[in-house]
């Protein structure tokens, strides 16, 4: 079952937690790398979890991440890493804390390389979701098939994020994502 179609289902309390995500953010392109690497963040903290509870946390990840902010949260020091296992506002997974440090740091390599996080992501489009998940595989840590393509889809690179007949179809499609266009 689609994201969208799971909605429709949900009591009206879940709607309330789902709606602004899934109408404002869920497949729309992301031109920030501050942004885009908090997608990514959000995204590895869902493994294993419910996308409405990371929903629920975002202020506490925000806060305990520094707003994502890339150039602070690679210069995270082991104080930070034990911070961060003792904040109930976030996911305390080390493997995953470890994760966020790492990726924020190869993040500011590839914009040295690159200009930034979204060009270098926009350098290797178009690729099907197996060639996605083996760049990423290389390049960042804890990035599974379906963490990739959970982040993939909700940055409007891949296709997939709303079922056609869906409201925000149309919206998505004006934004111009990735996945609607050809290199």
């Amino acid at each position: 079952m689609s994201y969208c179609s799971a909605i429709e289902y949900m009591s009206e309390e879940k709607k309330a937690i789902h709606k602004t995500y899934h109408d404002q953010h869920y497949g729309f392109p992301i031109h920030d790398d501050n942004e885009l690497f908090c997608r990514l963040i959000l995204e590895i903290n869902q493994a294993g979890l419910s996308w409405e509870t990371i929903l629920k946390k975002e202020a506490g990840f925000r806060k305990a991440y520094s707003n994502f902010n890339i150039k602070k949260v690679a210069a995270y020091t082991e104080a930070d890493r034990e911070r961060l296992m003792a904040d109930p506002g976030i996911i305390r997974n080390r493997l995953k804390i470890n994760a966020a440090i790492e990726n924020a740091k190869t993040i500011l390599q590839l914009q040295k390389e690159h200009g930034s996080f979204e060009k270098w992501i926009a350098f290797h489009h178009p690729k099907t979701k197996e060639e996605w998940v083996k760049i990423f595989k290389k390049t960042f840590k804890f990035t599974g098939g379906e963490i990739v393509n959970e982040f993939l889809m909700s940055i409007g690179c891949l296709p997939g994020a709303h079922d056609t007949s869906c409201k925000v179809y149309k919206k998505i499609q004006q934004a111009k994502p990735l996945w609607l266009t050809k290199q």
